[in-house]
């Protein structure tokens, strides 16, 4: 099947909702002109089919760096396994990476040499069911709910706000562990399950593949019943986001802060710029990612969580879910919390 490829992390990603925040955008005072190297051969980006990869794939696509390098590529990680090459590879290293922030703190601790630069999805889970009269997460105890990814992040996330609710994760509900958001996926348009928790863009591609011909013959609608990231607002009393993925500045722009800075402003304006083009965005994408659909990427964006915050900015929500993470689960961190120097600070950049 044609999402194969993003079984193994789709759970992890994804992005958007109604407008963007580019406050940010010039989150510091700009580094000294000494600092910037010569027009570069190459600049390599890098991130999943995912929505926090879009405004990547738009700045190649609109010349946004040419300033800055001669050839600027995008090249997708399709599972962990690449990405991590594409972290540890000493000869062409990726410059700057899209990819779930806990997965850039374990990096990190692992000893790869790397720096968050800033959070642009915000939490993309939702709990889709046949039932449009579930709403909250106590709604659905006592059912079979599908999920991916056992003990990582999606059922870490759901193991977490169960208790805030006084739920027992094992008790309160039927949970059926599937190997991939791709299994739920499957399992839901063969009739075969009601309930499961999903990202984006899989949220999108299954709601369009059960209302299309031929597969809405069997498979009745499914709803998006509940959006984590407000139970996680209403249940932490915060606000109703996750600091789910960023991009990651490595290799030789690391020595280069007005590089990073430069990549930061044309990566805000990016995002923006899908933010208010969903369906432009969508036909962009799909030329690009066959994974894909036009519709379900344009669908996915304007339901995301997509603002662009500055990894300094968002240091204090980063570490109360890294906290979160290590308390269930201290492996998705690499085993404790990332050093201040994790977090890119402008002013503080050599």
């Amino acid at each position: 099947m044609k999402l194969a490829f993003l079984a193994r992390y789709i759970g992890l990603l994804a992005a958007c909702v109604v407008s963007v925040s580019v406050g940010a955008a010039a989150p510091g005072a700009a580094a000294p002109a000494a600092s910037t190297p010569a027009r570069l051969p190459k600049l390599t980006l890098s991130g999943p089919f995912a929505a926090v990869s879009f405004p990547l794939i738009h700045m190649v696509e609109s010349g946004a760096l040419k300033d800055v390098a001669e050839t600027v590529e995008f090249v997708p990680w399709k599972d962990p396994d690449q990405l991590r090459v594409l972290a540890l590879d000493r000869k062409q290293p990726a410059d700057f990476v899209a990819m779930p922030s806990n997965v850039a703190a374990n990096l990190y601790n692992r000893g790869v040499k790397l720096k968050l630069i800033n959070i642009s999805t915000w939490g993309v889970l939702w709990l889709v069911s046949r039932d449009p009269k579930l709403k909250t997460l106590a709604d659905f105890q006592g059912k079979e709910v599908l999920m991916p990814f056992r003990a990582d992040m999606p059922d870490i996330v759901f193991q977490t706000l169960a208790a805030k609710a006084g739920l027992d994760p094992k008790k309160n509900f039927r949970l059926r562990y599937v190997g991939t958001p791709l299994d739920a996926m499957q399992l839901l348009i063969a009739r075969r399950a009601d309930h499961a928790l999903l990202a984006e863009p899989a949220v999108s591609m299954a709601l369009r593949k059960t209302k299309s011909f031929p597969v809405s013959l069997i498979a009745p609608d499914l709803y998006r019943s509940v959006d984590v990231q407000q139970e996680w607002g209403r249940l932490l009393q915060r606000e109703a986001r996750i600091p789910q993925a960023g991009i990651v500045a490595m290799g030789k722009v690391l020595a280069h802060p007005a590089l990073i800075e430069r990549f930061q402003k044309a990566y805000a304006a990016s995002l923006r710029w899908c933010e208010q083009q969903p369906q432009e965005c969508g036909a962009l994408v799909a030329r690009r990612i066959d994974l894909l659909t036009p519709e379900a990427v344009a669908d996915s964006v304007r339901v995301d969580n997509a603002v662009f915050v500055t990894a300094a900015d968002a240091q204090p929500e980063l570490t109360y879910f890294f906290q979160l993470l290590y308390e269930r689960q201290p492996g998705l961190i690499g085993g404790k919390l990332p050093a201040p120097d994790f977090y890119y600070h402008p002013d503080s950049a050599r």
